[in-house]
C-alpha cells in the first residue's frame, strides 16, 4: 500500500490536532538523541497536555540539551553574556524547565535513557524514569512501552542536490532508520503511528540512512517562525590532564584502522594528538618519549598502534560523528575508504587491490581469494559499488554485456576474466565513505562546514541507523567485521576497580550521572572483532570535597563495563593492558596507572583479598604518578607551541578560559572549611591590578557599587591571581 503524501503545517498548534486526531489522547512520543528534537514542535505537545489531563504524554529520549546554568552570582556574571552570545533565541525544551521546577504534571512522564551528564543527579522524576538500556535497545524498548509517535527535525536538499520529495534525517538518523520498518509493520496492520518532520533550514542535509521519501512522514511542519538556531555545544578548553591521556591513547591508534571517538575535551585532545603524530612525526616521537611511554609500553605500541604519520589512514566508525572528525580529514589522516562489499574491501586492505582502478586484476584477485563463479548476489553488490557497469545485467550464470554478448560469469579462466574485464567492468570503485555515524551535535561552525562540504564529500560522513554502527549482529556481519579492521573504540569512563571492571555512568548508591549510552555496545565490539581494543579513558583523580579522590578504586557499588569485559585502561600516567591477564596482574597494571598519594590504600586492599602478594613492590617509574611530575613533563612541551588549551579555536575568549579557570579555582576551594578560610585569606589581600581590569570588566565588576560586589571583586582578583602562577 502507497503511503500518502505527508499533510503540511504552518502551525504546530494544528500538528498537534492532527497527531492526537490520529492517535488519540495516549501519546508515546519519541525523539531524537540531542540536537534532532523539533523543539518548538514538542513544547505545543507539552503545552496541550498542561492544559488537558485527559492527555496522558510519554516522552522517550536522551540528552535533552539546555543552555548553561549557574548557581551563583559570579557564575551568572560569567554565564549569562556567553550564553546570550552562543546560544542566541535557542528555545529551550519546556519540559526540561518543568522538570527543573519540580511542576511536571501527573499526565506528562520524561523518560531518558541518556542524561545531561551529572545535570539531574537531585531531580527525583529522571531518577525514577531513567531507562537503563544499551544504545541499540532503545527502540525495542520505546515500542514495548508503546510508542505511537516520533517528531524530529529534517532538512531539505541544497538546490539541485537530490530529487524533489528527498528528505534527511541530518543528524539523527540513528534510532528513526531502525524503526521504520516496524513502522511499516505497524500502518500495515492499522495500528495508528505518526511520523512527523519539522523542517529546520540550519540542519545539513546528510546521506547514508538519512534519506529519505517525504511520504515516509505523516506530517510535515515548516514555517519561519519556528526557525531557531541548532544547540551548539563550544569546544572547551584541554587540559592538561586531557591532553597527556589522548597521546597515550594516539599511540594505540593502528595506521589503517578504524577509530570511534566521543565529545568533549578527551575527543578533542585524541584528534590533537593524531594530527601532532601525522604531520610532525619526530616531535610527537619526543613528546611519547618525554612522557615515558615507549619505556614502559613500547611492545604494546608496536603490536598495536605505532607512532608514525598514517599512511594508509583512518576510517571512522563511531556513534557520534564528532567535529574532529572532520579535522583528521582535513589532515589527511581519515582517508581509508570503506566499501559496501566485505569480498572487495579485504582485498583493498590487504593490498591485493586498488579502488581507484578496476580491471581484470581485479577479477583475478577475487579468484585467488577464493570465488570461481559469481552468483546473482555477489554481482548486485559488486555493481552497487562500482565494479560493473550500471547496463551491464545478470541472467542464470551470465553477464549480459552493453553490446548484448553472453559472458559466464566465472573467474577462474583467465580468458573468461579479459573478456569480462573489456565490456562489463566500471572505472573505478564508487560509494565508499569515511565514517559511518548515528548522530551529531557540536559547535557552530562545524554545522556551517558540513552545510558547506560539496555534496560528493559530505556524502562520505555517512549517518547511518544506530544498530549499524553499534552492533555486529545482522545479516551485515561479514561486511562490518571486514570494514572495521583494527578497531579502536575510545571511550571515557569515570572510575575503574581492582580488577577491571569500569564504572561509567551510574554511582554507587544508584543516581545515575549520564547513562551507558553505547559503550557496552563498543567494548563487547572490541571482544568479537579480530584485531579490535576497547580503550577505555579515566582521570587519575577527581576533587571531591576540597581534596583530591582516585578514580582507581579497590572496589564500588555500581559497575557499568564488568570485569569480564576488560581491555585497555588509559590515565594521564600511562597504558593498563588489561585483556588475558590474570587478577594479579591486573591489579599490578593499575597500581602503575594510578596516582602516587593513593597507591598505598589500593594495595593494602588487595593484599587483604589475596590479590596481591605480600613483597609485591611498587615499580620506580610509577612511584611519581603526581600531578607536579605531570606539571614537569607537559610545561616545556607547552613552552614549544605544543598542547594548547584550544587547538582547533572556541567559542570562548582566552580572557573567558581565564576567568573559567579562575571561578572553578574558588568553587574547588568554597567545598571545605579550610578552602572556605583560605579563600577568605586570599580575597582579603586581594587587591586587583590593571592586569585585571579587562577581565573584571567582562564579569560586571569593575565598578562595584555594593559591599557583595566589592566582595566578588575581591573573589575573582583573587582566584585570577591563584591560577596565573605558572604550571
Amino acid at each position: 500500500m502507497t503511503q500518502p503524501e505527508p499533510a503540511r503545517f504552518t502551525d504546530v498548534d494544528a500538528c498537534v490536532d492532527a497527531t492526537i486526531a490520529l492517535v488519540g489522547k495516549r501519546i508515546v512520543l519519541g525523539l531524537p538523541v540531542a540536537i534532532g528534537k523539533p523543539n518548538p514542535l514538542v513544547n505545543a505537545f507539552v503545552a496541550r497536555a498542561v492544559r488537558d489531563a485527559d492527555i496522558h504524554l510519554t516522552i522517550i529520549t536522551a540528552l535533552s540539551l539546555r543552555k548553561p546554568r549557574w548557581h551563583s552570582d559570579l557564575e551568572r556574571r560569567f554565564i549569562e553574556p556567553f550564553a546570550q552570545r552562543v546560544f542566541g533565541d535557542y528555545p529551550e525544551l519546556a519540559y526540561s524547565q518543568l522538570l527543573e521546577q519540580q511542576r511536571l504534571p501527573a499526565n506528562i512522564q520524561i523518560i531518558e535513557f541518556y542524561l545531561e551528564p551529572g545535570a539531574w543527579l537531585g531531580n527525583a522524576h529522571l531518577q525514577q524514569d531513567y531507562l537503563g538500556s544499551n544504545y541499540t535497545h532503545v527502540a525495542r524498548d520505546a515500542l514495548l512501552r508503546g510508542l505511537n509517535v516520533i517528531a524530529q527535525i529534517v532538512a531539505t536538499p541544497p538546490d539541485g542536490e537530490a530529487s524533489p520529495g528527498v528528505l534527511s534525517l541530518g543528524g539523527n538518523p540513528d534510532m528513526t532508520a531502525d524503526l521504520l520498518p516496524q513502522i511499516a509493520t505497524m500502518r500495515a496492520s492499522g495500528q495508528p503511528f505518526a511520523l512527523i518532520g519539522q523542517i529546520h533550514p540550519e540542519l545539513p542535509f546528510m546521506y547514508g540512512d538519512a534519506l529519505v521519501s517525504a511520504d515516509t512522514f505523516d506530517f510535515l511542519v515548516d514555517s519561519p517562525r519556528y526557525h531557531y538556531p541548532l544547540f551548539c555545544p563550544p569546544n572547551l578548553p584541554i587540559a592538561s590532564v586531557e591532553h597527556a591521556i589522548a597521546l597515550n591513547v594516539s599511540t594505540l591508534i593502528r595506521d589503517g584502522g578504524t577509530l570511534q571517538l566521543g565529545i568533549g575535551e578527551l575527543g578533542d585532545a585524541v584528534v590533537y594528538a593524531l594530527r601532532l603524530r601525522h604531520r610532525q612525526p619526530a616531535t610527537y616521537r619526543s613528546a611519547v618519549e618525554a612522557m615515558g611511554l615507549l619505556a614502559t609500553q613500547r611492545r604494546l605500541i608496536e603490536s598495536e598502534g605505532g607512532t608514525a604519520a598514517f599512511d594508509r589512514g583512518l576510517y571512522g566508525c563511531s556513534e557520534m560523528l564528532v567535529d574532529g572528525f572532520l579535522d583528521l580529514y582535513r589532515s589527511g589522516i581519515l582517508k581509508r575508504y570503506v566499501y559496501p562489499s566485505a569480498k572487495l574491501q579485504r582485498l583493498i586492505d590487504e593490498s591485493d587491490i586498488t579502488a581507484e582502478r578496476v580491471d581484470d586484476r581485479t577479477l583475478a584477485a577475487l579468484h585467488e581469494s577464493g570465488m570461481n563463479r559469481m552468483s546473482y548476489a555477489d554481482f548486485n553488490e559488486f555493481r552497487e559499488v562500482g565494479l560493473f557497469r550500471e547496463d551491464v545485467r545478470y541472467e542464470q550464470g551470465f553477464l549480459i554485456a552493453p553490446d548484448g554478448t553472453r559472458l559466464a560469469a566465472n573467474f577462474s579462466d583467465p580468458r573468461s576474466r579479459r573478456e569480462i574485464a573489456q565490456t562489463c567492468l566500471g572505472t573505478r570503485l564508487r560509494n565508499g565513505v569515511l565514517v559511518d555515524a548515528g548522530f551529531f551535535f557540536g559547535p557552530k561552525k562545524f554545522y556551517k562546514q558540513l552545510r558547506e562540504l560539496p555534496a560528493a564529500e559530505r556524502a562520505m560522513f555517512a549517518m547511518r541507523g544506530i544498530s549499524f554502527v553499534n552492533e555486529l549482529l545482522g545479516h551485515e556481519w561479514e561486511l562490518k567485521v571486514a570494514q572495521r579492521r583494527y578497531a579502536r573504540f575510545v571511550n571515557t569512563t569515570m572510575m575503574v576497580t581492582g580488577l577491571g571492571a569500569a564504572v561509567s555512568d551510574t554511582l554507587a548508591d544508584g543516581r545515575v550521572v549520564s547513562g551507558v549510552g553505547g559503550q557496552y555496545n563498543f567494548v563487547s565490539m572490541a571482544h568479537a572483532l579480530p584485531e579490535a581494543r576497547s580503550i577505555l579513558c579515566v582521570r587519575a583523580t577527581r576533587s571531591a570535597h576540597g581534596g583530591a579522590s582516585s578514580n582507581i578504586l579497590w572496589q564500588y557499588g555500581s559497575t557499568t563495563i564488568p570485569r569480564q569485559l576488560r581491555d585497555i585502561v588509559v590515565t594521564e600516567y600511562g597504558i593498563a593492558d588489561l585483556r588475558g591477564k590474570t587478577d594479579g596482574e591486573i591489579v599490578a597494571a593499575l597500581i602503575s596507572i594510578m596516582d602516587t598519594r593513593f597507591q598505598a590504600s589500593f594495595i593494602a586492599d588487595a593484599r587483604r583479598a589475596g590479590k596481591l602478594p605480600r613483597d609485591y613492590a611498587i615499580p620506580d617509574r610509577a612511584r611519581t604518578n603526581l600531578p607536579e611530575h605531570l606539571a614537569k613533563v607537559m610545561t616545556p612541551l607547552r613552552r614549544q607551541g605544543l598542547f594548547d588549551e584550544l587547538p582547533f579555536g572556541s567559542e570562548f575568549t582566552q580572557e573567558e578560559v581565564e576567568l573559567a579557570k579562575a571561578l572553578k579555582f574558588l568553587d574547588t576551594h568554597a567545598k571545605s572549611w579550610s578552602g572556605r578560610l583560605n579563600l577568605a585569606t586570599r580575597a582579603f589581600n586581594a587587591q586587583p591590578d590593571q592586569t585585571m581590569a579587562s577581565a573584571l570588566k567582562r564579569m560586571g565588576l569593575s565598578a562595584p557599587a555594593t559591599w557583595r560586589e566589592r566582595l566578588s571583586q575581591r573573589m575573582v582578583a583573587a582566584g585570577l591571581r591563584a591560577i596565573r602562577t605558572p604550571i
